[in-house]
This record gives C-alpha cells, sequence and structure tokens, in this order.
C-alpha cells in the first residue's frame, strides 16, 4: 500500500528551479532514504510534501488526502504526517518534558502518558533529564528530543531530515537504531541523509538526487552496491 506518492513535482525558489519533475514514493513499512550532495532539493522535497513551501505544480497524495495542496501544514499533522526538520529546532529554554509534549498539541485521547512513557523507553538518556532546558543537551539528545516530539502526534509516516548532521559517529549509529526500531513498528519512513553509507544500509529502497532531478532508483543493497554511488557518496 502506498503512504506517500510525489509525481511530477515541480518547486521554485524564485527563478531557481529547485525541484524537477520530482517522482518518489514510500509503501507501509518501508524506510526510503533519498541522498544527495547539498543543494540537490532533498529537503525542499520535504518542505513541500508539507506544505511549507509551495508547489509551482505536480500532486503528493497520501493515505488522507489525494491532493496535499489543499492542506495546511497542521492539518497533514493531525492527519499522521509529521517532518522532524534539518537541525533539530528545539525550544531551548523549554524543558525536555515540555518539548516532548508539544508533539501532542493536537491530541485530546486516553493513549498520551502511554506513548509518552515509550520514547522515554527509546530515549533513556532523556527521562532522567525530562526537567532540563532542552538547549543544555548535547546535539545527539536535541535530535532525540526532535524525533520523540514528532512521534507524539502517532504519525504513520515519519519524514526526518539529517538527523545524523553534526553527531559524532557513536552518536550517529545509536540514532540510526532508534530510526530502524520506530520503523519495525510500524511507522513508515522517508529520510534525507547526508552519511549516504548508513542511510542505504537500512533502506527498504532508495533515491539518488542530483540538481533537483531523481538521477537512480532501486532498492537500498542495489544503491549501496552501484559504482556511482559507490564513487560519488561512500568514498569508494
Amino acid at each position: 500500500m502506498k503512504l506517500l506518492q510525489v509525481e511530477n513535482l515541480n518547486v521554485y525558489y524564485g527563478n531557481i528551479h529547485a525541484v524537477k519533475d520530482l517522482c518518489v514514493e514510500a509503501c507501509e513499512g518501508e524506510i526510503v532514504s533519498l541522498i544527495g550532495a547539498n543543494g540537490a532539493g532533498k529537503t525542499t522535497l520535504l518542505k513541500s510534501i508539507m506544505q511549507q513551501l509551495p508547489v509551482r505544480s505536480g500532486q503528493v497524495s497520501t493515505f488522507f488526502s489525494s491532493n496535499l495542496a489543499k492542506m495546511s501544514t497542521a492539518g497533514i499533522v493531525r492527519r499522521g504526517m509529521t517532518l522532524v526538520p534539518e537541525g533539530r529546532r528545539v525550544f531551548p529554554r523549554s524543558s525536555v518534558l515540555d518539548n516532548i509534549m508539544l508533539g501532542a498539541y493536537f491530541r485530546n485521547d486516553k493513549q498520551i502518558p502511554q506513548d509518552r512513557d515509550r520514547v522515554f523507553e527509546l530515549f533513556p538518556a532523556l527521562a532522567s533529564r525530562k526537567k532540563q532546558d532542552a538547549g543544555t543537551l548535547s546535539g545527539g539528545e536535541q535530535q532525540m528530543v526532535a524525533i520523540a516530539r514528532a512521534l507524539m502526534s502517532q504519525p504513520k509516516v515519519l519524514l526526518l531530515d539529517e538527523p545524523s548532521m553534526g553527531l559524532a559517529p557513536v552518536v550517529v549509529r545509536g540514532i540510526f537504531e532508534i530510526i530502524k526500531t520506530i520503523n519495525r513498528e510500524g511507522t513508515t519512513i522517508m529520510l534525507v541523509e547526508q552519511n549516504a553509507n548508513m542511510a542505504l544500509r537500512v533502506a527498504t529502497r532508495g533515491y539518488v538526487l542530483e540538481t533537483g532531478k531523481i538521477v537512480l532508483a532501486g532498492t537500498g543493497k542495489e544503491l549501496i552496491m552501484n559504482e556511482g554511488v559507490k564513487k560519488a557518496y561512500l568514498g569508494e
């Protein structure tokens, strides 16, 4: 079942054609990784899916809407798709707990305490820091807060934008283990990531973007063995 489908998407920044007739999809249970150089259009794609950027043409359809252009970002989150933005974007002067609970802002149900406890099971490093200001955490811990916050909205589709950015290798490995756990528990993931090696190793399928276009697609295993991908993105 396709939970997310992007068809012939075109997005501009002024006169700059940032995304060009782009087509991607994510099916239920998948981790779909998007790799490419800086400026390839990866973040622009995710922001366009979430209606944070205007789409010139093309269509984004999901399990809950045939055309997201008619919906607000808030409406998309309410229906079950959430973005963890590049740079984490935590509220530095609010507590870890308050940051996490903001993800449940649209909810009013009895499962909220259970979901809160679950994210602290996923991120035990945060459990002892509930009352600590989020801005005093390490970069890895702030990334955990950002993901935990997104999970509190109960997403069926989770968009992750550069979750490993600026993190030490040991922290990156931990973040990717958590991403795999979230996926195993039933959340479909679309992952934008500079660390192509890690991104393709966890991916069911992947896409390679260059200057706003998809230039290569395949399973994670196919892409990680591709000679062009090895030379351009894996340093081999």
